[in-house]
């Protein structure tokens, strides 16, 4: 069982790693990289989103950050090695708690991962440019992290429950961290367009999305050809 589960999880979270790192670069760096512009633009090019505020914005020169180009695609792969890997073998873990009867089973798993880390949250965080003032971090993990949490047992609730009332709770649970609500800076201000904001939230929940669906057909369909091979390895030593 360990076998299957950390087969699937490790060549999922290669292929999801490769194809979340390939739509990032295509799509998602080139409007990372021109919000920095912005950021390092003088204080007084900067934007406002309300009246009389402006984002404050220390850029520290000696932090160190990877150069564009190779760096920071090898960086950016990294990170998403290791974050696939993990959802990966989350999602195996799951499998052999309620097996996939196909690959096409694989696309509900994503989509509720898709809906657990990355919706949810974005309801009351949404993905943030460079330059862009944000609450307290430790706040917003905590949000985060408790947001996460609850969207995942009410969309268990709600899928697996039988009874209408444990489904009514999984509603309940869902939109309770929504009616607490996120922290939020003092002031709302970036400095970047809100258009180019605008195209990197799409941009984000898009190849989010992508993601976790890839994930989830990957993982399904190899979770069940290890099954089947270990079924029929189980048969050929009976036999």
């Amino acid at each position: 069982m360990f076998k299957r589960i950390a087969h699937t999880a490790g060549f999922t979270g290669l292929l999801a790693a490769l194809l979340l790192t390939l739509l990032q670069s295509f799509w998602v760096a080139p409007l990372i990289l021109q919000a920095e512009t912005y950021e390092k633009a003088p204080a007084a090019e900067m934007h406002e989103h309300a009246d009389g505020a402006i984002a404050g914005h220390v850029h520290d020169e000696e932090a160190w950050e990877p150069e564009d180009g190779w760096q920071r695609v090898l960086s950016t792969t990294g990170g998403n090695l290791v974050v696939a890997v993990g959802f990966s073998l989350m999602l195996a873990a799951l499998y052999t708690l309620r097996s996939p009867n196909s690959a096409r089973q694989g696309v509900l798993w994503g989509l509720a991962g898709f809906a657990v880390f990355v919706l949810a949250p974005t309801l009351g965080l949404p993905p943030e440019l460079p330059g862009t003032a944000a609450a307290d971090l430790t706040q917003r993990q905590i949000w985060w992290v408790g947001t996460t949490a609850s969207t995942a047992a009410g969309l268990s609730l709600i899928v697996f429950a039988r009874s209408w009332l444990l489904k009514a709770l999984g509603i309940a649970i869902l939109v309770v961290p929504h009616v607490v609500g996120a922290p939020q800076p003092e002031v709302h201000a970036a400095l970047a367009p809100e258009a180019l904001e605008a195209q990197f939230k799409v941009a984000s929940l898009v190849t989010n999305a992508l993601f976790w669906v890839g994930m989830g057909v990957v993982s399904a369909w190899l979770f069940r050809r290890h099954e089947a091979a270990s079924t029929q390895s189980g048969l050929n030593h009976a036999a």
